[in-house]
């Protein structure tokens, strides 16, 4: 069985929360409803991967437009043998029609002659000077026009994430431009003068590890970075005039601050965003790791999300209200996680959903250890964090939160 919980200093269970932290799925829930949809906007092909689409596919044209060879070979008439009398290559719009017990040569893709009954592949063709011989089952290897799909076909319904394939499929039916909404923009700023950005963590100072991490979690929850991914962390002194002065400054639709989260004197989160008029939408989850994050919305519009500042605990804050208000921002549904057994059981909280990095097997989920609030080590070993929910005892199912909020979800 994995670890319990942590204990309090009398060795018993620690039970108690903050008084107004909200439970995990309500906050989750908050941040969604909070955030704004981005505008529709017409991207063009090479700008719209990543966006998602405002608007349903719909095809113009059928496609094929008309039957054409899905194989290399011979156009066929009729039963064999046949006798070859030219070649059609890709790109020849009219070819000669053909009469029964004729052929011709025929590339992949080429529009099929009138006629033509079947295509012979090249591998099962026998050639003796311009008798071909072979066998050609009628039908086969042709692909018939508007087979894929005809004018005013919905291919797509609009929410779906443009991707490759979505791109290769507007392209197929021609379209040079999709309408979609386009990713939200987030910033960072990471404070604690504790921190150092090169080398190991010394006595009194500590490597940010926060800081590395954002990026890459803001481009994979189909965000992107304010100012590119090098200047998307912006490191901000432990003073609250600095950190009102640089929250006014920054041009992001979401705002990431780490290490100002808590209650402590050094923490100066709160304090400005009360003086920048903010309105305050989550004010503690109950949830371990992560407890201390908040979520507030600023006079203009602009969401301001606060992550703890130990590194796992900011983590999960991303994960939680973070990747639900871009997800918003996106036009997206908040998704469903899927549930999975946990064979071994793990420790419930009896106040605070647990979210413990585990690592996916065919029998179910198996937590890898290492979970405090400051490790990595856990995380960075799992598949996903399991979201335990509040309870008495021990769970032996629990959901699944991904913990790259870029991958497709799994089947519930």
């Amino acid at each position: 069985m994995e670890n319990g919980p942590e204990r309090g200093p009398a060795g018993g269970r620690e039970v108690r929360a903050r008084r107004d932290a909200l439970p995990w799925d309500v906050a989750r829930a908050l941040a969604h409803a909070a955030a704004r949809v981005g505008p529709v906007v017409r991207r063009r092909m090479d700008e719209a991967d990543g966006c998602v689409l405002a608007t349903p596919l719909v095809s113009p044209v059928a496609v094929p437009p008309v039957d054409r060879a899905a194989m290399d070979g011979y156009a066929v008439r009729g039963d064999g043998p046949w006798r070859v009398i030219g070649h059609v290559a890709a790109g020849t719009a009219e070819a000669r029609e053909l009469e029964d017990g004729q052929a011709t040569g025929i590339v992949t893709g080429a529009t099929v002659p009138a006629g033509t009954t079947s295509v012979l592949r090249s591998e099962d063709a026998v050639l003796t000077g311009d008798l071909l011989e072979g066998p050609a089952e009628h039908g086969r290897h042709i692909r018939r026009a508007g087979e894929e799909c005809r004018p005013g076909d919905h291919l797509l319904p609009s929410g779906v994430i443009v991707d490759p394939a979505v791109l290769g499929l507007a392209a197929t039916v021609g379209l040079n431009s999709l309408l979609v909404i386009p990713p939200p923009t987030v910033a960072a700023l990471v404070t604690g003068d504790e921190l150092i950005h090169r080398g190991p963590s010394t006595p009194g100072r500590t490597r940010d590890a926060i800081g590395p991490m954002l990026p890459a979690l803001i481009h994979r929850a189909g965000a992107t970075p304010a100012g590119g991914t090098a200047g998307v962390v912006r490191h901000v002194p432990d003073s609250r005039e600095e950190l009102v002065s640089a929250l006014r400054e920054t041009r992001a639709e979401l705002i990431l601050v780490s290490g100002s989260s808590a209650a402590g004197p050094a923490d100066h989160l709160r304090p400005a965003l009360a003086e920048l008029g903010a309105e305050v939408v989550v004010d503690g989850v109950a949830c371990r790791p992560g407890h201390p994050q908040a979520l507030a919305i600023l006079p203009d519009g602009r969401l301001v999300l606060g992550l703890p500042g130990n590194p796992f605990a900011a983590l999960v804050a991303f994960l939680t209200l973070g990747v639900a208000a871009i997800t918003r921002m996106r036009g997206l549904p908040l998704p469903a996680l899927p549930q999975l057994a946990v064979p071994g059981g793990i420790a419930c909280h009896p106040t605070s959903t647990r979210l413990v990095p585990v690592r996916l097997t065919p029998q179910g989920a198996v937590p890898v250890g290492h979970g405090g609030s400051a490790m990595l080590r856990g995380p960075a070993a799992a598949d996903a964090l399991a979201v335990v929910a509040p309870g008495p005892a021990e769970a032996i199912a629990a959901r699944l939160l991904p913990l790259d909020p870029g991958a497709r979800p799994w089947a519930g």
